[in-house]
């Protein structure tokens, strides 16, 4: 029997702020391009991608200001914590995401970071449009509803 999907990753940073702002149309694997001393930091748990955000440029994908804090024993090899850092996929996927984001004005979105089952370090990008205030809410009274909904059946029995 397979393993779920969730099982053998480590999250590492997650951006639950996305899914209040944006509705996610899907979700994309990609790898990320690190120095040593940005691995290590990150496998010591820390990193924040709550403010970052993906471009495509020149057939590529960026990711930009996401935070990976310096190593402290890394001394003179250390890295920027801020820099800008390529998100590793296929030409074609690449091209795909590119066309979305100019002609249908959609938003690479980090959703969060973690490793794999083999150890090497991934970003589950998604691509999304922006919500509107009456959007947010919305969602949020939709979610009210189902908590009490869910709390009369509780209560019913």
């Amino acid at each position: 029997m397979a393993k779920k999907k969730d099982d053998d990753r480590k999250v590492v940073a997650d951006n639950r702020k996305a899914r209040h702002l944006y509705f996610i149309e899907s979700t994309l694997e990609a790898g990320i391009m690190l120095k040593g001393s940005e691995v290590k930091s990150l496998r010591s748990g820390k990193g924040n991608i709550a403010e970052s955000h993906a471009q495509a440029k020149d057939g590529e994908i960026f990711l930009y200001n996401s935070y990976i804090p310096e190593y402290t024993q890394a001394n003179r090899f250390n890295h920027e914590p801020r820099r800008v850092r390529k998100l590793l996929v296929r030409k074609a996927e690449a091209r795909k995401l590119a066309v979305a984001v100019q002609r249908e004005g959609m938003t690479l979105v980090p959703l969060r970071v973690y490793f794999n089952a083999k150890g090497i370090a991934k970003i589950e990008l998604g691509l999304a449009k922006g919500k509107k205030l009456h959007d947010k809410r919305e969602t949020e009274k939709a979610r009210d509803w189902a908590r009490d909904k869910a709390r009369l059946m509780r209560a019913k029995g």
